[in-house]
């Protein structure tokens, strides 16, 4: 069965963001709010997007700037407490990203519950944060000896932030990332909230027909249709929030708005194929 549909039950899934507020030890972090602040961002995020439609929820550390390749051990202890005091409050899937540490982001989805995490396992980049290898290798095996093999890895093969050093192609890096176990493959625009380019996404989708691939970054109610002719899915932050900015929360008219417009999308399919 196709990864999508086994996480998901739907063609094309919408995976809606859910943007954790800057975390303890981090620059940004509101020590006056606390954990209560964060909790509260969270949820109202959660409840929103939920109310929405969408298909999944991830979670994610995107308030941590500058981001680091290894991040201290508060970072997930804060996402798995906060996770877990919403928990039954979460009624879809969801996963769980670490922005850019593999191995943290594997060991969450563990702790949590989380039935697929987001990262980078795969290349060499020359970064805005400098230099970056990510651990590939080692967080497959943390994800093997935590027994955890079921948390279905969507690999970033065009991450943000950051070009390849080794100048392959997007067909390359996604053979590649197919080749190493990836369970699904997402490509990036050049920053949180650009649009992914369709053809880097059809270039993929030739390479590696056997696993989908999505659009990571930059779908919005304007180009979701375009997006979706090409990609598997989607993964959605800065279109759902207040004034399409991706610091401010969900803004429940426009996750309302984006979510018809995929439906209004998934019925004209279903209409042609009849």
């Amino acid at each position: 069965m196709d990864i999508l549909q086994r996480l998901f039950a739907t063609p094309k899934p919408i995976i809606a963001m859910v943007h954790f507020p800057a975390l303890p030890g981090r620059p940004a972090y509101d020590a006056q709010g606390g954990l209560a602040a964060i909790l509260a961002r969270v949820q109202h995020d959660v409840q929103h997007l939920q109310a929405a439609g969408v298909d999944g929820l991830l979670f994610c550390n995107e308030h941590d700037l500058p981001y680091s390749f290894e991040v201290e051990a508060e970072i997930p202890a804060t996402m798995a407490f906060i996770i877990g005091q919403l928990r039954e409050q979460v009624h879809i899937p969801f996963g769980v990203n670490i922005l850019w540490d593999p191995i943290a982001t594997i060991r969450l989805a563990a702790a949590t519950g989380a039935t697929f995490v987001r990262e980078v396992f795969t290349g060499t980049y020359e970064s805005d944060m400098g230099l970056w290898s990510p651990r590939g290798s080692e967080a497959f095996l943390v994800r093997k000896n935590l027994e955890s093999q079921h948390i279905a890895i969507f690999n970033n093969i065009t991450p943000e932030f950051a070009a390849s050093i080794a100048g392959r192609s997007v067909a390359e890096r996604a053979r590649v990332a197919a080749f190493f176990g990836a369970d699904a493959l997402l490509i990036s625009g050049q920053m949180a909230g650009a649009a992914a380019d369709p053809e880097k996404i059809r270039e993929a989708k030739e390479a590696v027909s056997h696993i989908p691939v999505l659009a990571n970054t930059g779908a919005s109610e304007a180009n979701i249709e375009r997006l979706l002719s090409v990609a598997d899915g989607a993964i959605i932050g800065t279109s759902f929030k207040v004034d399409g900015y991706i610091w401010n929360a969900v803004d429940p008219e426009r996750a309302n708005r984006l979510m018809q417009r995929v439906r209004a999308l998934r019925q004209e399919t279903r209409h042609k194929e009849q």
